[in-house]
């Protein structure tokens, strides 16, 4: 039952830790995809660009297309389309652009509504005298949704001109000048004055005229190019700012794990009141306590799960089986601390039980890693992974224990014969070191005896103990003489 308890407990902080992965991954693939996204669109948008540059080259300065004079308005067209279309490409968007070409009353087309375009500087008008003709040709162009489309630094002019109160033209304006003049004035109020047709059926090109002359479009477009790779990259950081973590996620990871382990803590605590034998309707007050306690408990260390797990996956290089293992580890090295406070193991244990807790939640991160690799389903794997890997792991670990006691044990006896046999030995040879002390006690009397004649047997048996030679012992009158007077 606690073996099941426990797997249940780890498959729980694993799949926690699997779903915060899964958050994690979504967010890395969403950035993948829109960086893959937004190579396709720079691809797409340069090429517009270089292919305007070649119709440019070829269809309009290499052909001599409209003349000196005229020229400039076809460079102005397929410039427009290059660059229009570019721009929407670059956002993701389709080309919206259409070159007609056909010299006819419509020049471009985009998104369905035609375009006619007029760069025109001469008469300085701003194009608004070009604009004029091609409106006695086709009065109905405006009528059936056409725009006209002008140099953008002319319709700034326009627009502003257009917008003047008489008074403040009179009063700032002059007759002549560089720029915009009290006669430009009066011709803009004097166009749209007519009723042809509203300032709203004009709107500027993407370039000022200056920008699409034989000498200028290569430069332009060259500058258009490298503002889209500004933007593009622009793109691809927002699309990275968006991928970052942020804390409504990680808040989102905090309550779900604690709604995760706390729903476990829950049905834990009242599976375990069942088997003690109570039913449900028995259950008493003091059992419903406890078991808030253990749900209360279970929603707090599930959302210090969460959190931990949801800023070491995403803030060191830590993987979220690891995380959570991390954090499994704290929570049950905390635990054998208390009990050390309390008295209720000492230090040994306590190392003992902290190498245990740590090895344990290795076995449970290493599983679900490669249960997930091997399962690439999000949770699932995690969760098959962490099952098999801890069964496998509580088989042999039980398997070793009772190997270890059985050898343990086994060196005990051996050890208890060895000391007895040891201690009789030991015994034995004390004895046997009395005795000897004892005799050479004895005959140290007997040497040392105040009485000569004792004292000289006593010498004499002293060194032949000791194993001096039979023949250097002073054992008689002659060898006594032969020593001294030799």
């Amino acid at each position: 039952m606690r073996d099941a308890a426990a797997l249940a407990k780890s498959n729980q902080e694993q799949a926690v830790a699997a779903w915060v992965n899964h958050l994690n991954q979504l967010r890395l693939d969403n950035l993948l995809s829109a960086f893959g996204r937004q190579d396709l669109n720079l691809h797409d948008a340069l090429a517009s660009i270089d292919e305007a540059i070649k119709k440019i080259d070829f269809e309009v300065v290499a052909a001599n297309r409209g003349g000196v004079k005229g020229m400039h308005g076809f460079i102005a067209e397929v410039a427009e389309v290059g660059v229009g279309n570019a721009r929407s490409q670059i956002l993701g968007e389709d080309a919206v652009y259409q070159w007609v070409n056909d010299n006819g009353p419509v020049d471009l087309i985009r998104g369905g509504v035609e375009i006619q375009q007029k760069f025109v500087l001469a008469g300085g008008r701003l194009g608004l005298g070009a604009i004029a003709e091609h409106l006695e040709r086709y009065p109905d162009f405006v009528k059936n949704g056409g725009t006209y489309q002008i140099p953008r630094d002319h319709f700034e002019v326009i627009q502003k001109l257009h917008a003047m109160p008489p008074e403040e033209a009179r009063k700032f304006l002059t007759r002549s000048g560089d720029g915009p003049s009290l006669r430009g004035w009066e011709r803009v109020q004097d166009f749209f004055g007519q009723g042809s047709m509203g300032i709203d059926s004009l709107e500027p090109s993407h370039l000022d005229y200056n920008q699409v002359q034989k000498g200028t479009y290569n430069s332009t477009l060259e500058a258009e190019k490298e503002s889209l790779r500004t933007t593009d990259q622009s793109r691809r950081n927002d699309a990275y700012q968006e991928s970052r973590p942020t804390l409504q996620e990680a808040a989102k990871a905090t309550v779900v794990a604690a709604a995760i382990e706390g729903g476990t803590a829950f049905v834990m605590a009242v599976v375990e009141k069942r088997r003690q034998g109570k039913k449900l309707k028995e259950f008493t007050s003091e059992d419903w306590t406890d078991i808030a306690g253990e749900t209360g408990f279970g929603f707090a260390k599930g959302g210090v799960r969460g959190l931990s797990i949801y800023t070491l996956t995403n803030f060191t290089a830590t993987s979220a089986a690891v995380a959570s293992s991390i954090v499994t580890a704290g929570f049950g090295i905390a635990e054998q601390a208390n009990k050390l406070r309390r008295g209720e193991i000492d230090e040994l244990e306590f190392i003992d039980n902290a190498e245990l807790v740590a090895l344990e939640a290795a076995v449970s991160a290493l599983s679900s890693f490669v249960g997930q690799a091997l399962i690439p389903v999000p949770v699932l794997g995690a969760v098959i992974g962490n099952t098999v890997g801890t069964i496998m792991y509580k088989t042999v670990s039980t398997s070793l224990s009772q190997r270890e006691a059985e050898l343990i044990e086994r060196y005990l006896d051996e050890q208890r014969v060895l000391d007895e046999r040891l201690a009789s030995e030991y015994q034995e040879l004390i004895e046997m070191l009395d005795a000897s002390m004892a005799d050479f006690l004895d005959l140290l009397d007997r040497a040392f005896s105040p009485d000569v004649e004792i004292a000289l047997r006593g010498s004499v048996e002293l060194a032949s103990e000791l194993g001096v030679a039979t023949e250097e012992i002073l054992d008689s009158d002659e060898k006594t003489l032969a020593y001294f007077l030799d």
